[in-house]
């Protein structure tokens, strides 16, 4: 008996009680395609929901951007602001405020925003002496008071 005899008889009897060759399927690769078709196509139909759903529920149609604001005398603030709108043709409203040192909000302007205006520039007056300027919000539902062509006095 040689070396190599004992280890191919363990092989064969292990091969004899638990099968020494893998049995072949048939190729499935048209199988294999449709899953990965089926995958692309499901990951596709997802990534368009998902930007569909955001454009309609999330992304805000106009939004404003505080560029610069000023202590003016008499308690009072200049505040310029930047606005955003994903159509410039619309008029809209824009709220700017101004606070004191303390946080709490001691003066309020809405802003008209005329059509293809960007930028803008105005002056908020305050019950005690302001130490920022912001903007609250903007919508494109501006009020009948502030689209009439008469102009109340500021």
């Amino acid at each position: 008996m040689s070396s190599s005899e004992p280890g191919q008889a363990s092989a064969r009897a292990l091969g004899d009680r638990y099968g020494s060759t893998r049995t072949r399927r048939p190729h499935r690769g048209s199988r294999g395609r449709r899953a990965w078709a089926a995958g692309l196509a499901a990951v596709v139909a997802l990534g368009i929901g998902s930007y569909l759903v955001y454009s309609q529920w999330f992304a805000t149609p106009i939004d404003a951007q505080r560029v610069a604001f000023e202590e003016r005398p008499g308690d009072a603030m200049s505040i310029t602001v930047d606005v955003n709108r994903n159509d410039p043709s619309r008029p809209a409203v824009c709220i700017v405020r101004v606070r004191a040192i303390d946080g709490a909000e001691t003066g309020r302007k809405e802003i008209y925003v005329p059509p293809g205006v960007q930028r803008l520039e105005t002056v908020v007056r305050s019950i005690r002496q302001p130490v920022t300027a912001d903007v609250y919000g903007c919508s494109y539902d501006v009020p009948e008071y502030l689209s009439t062509p008469q102009r109340p006095t500021e």
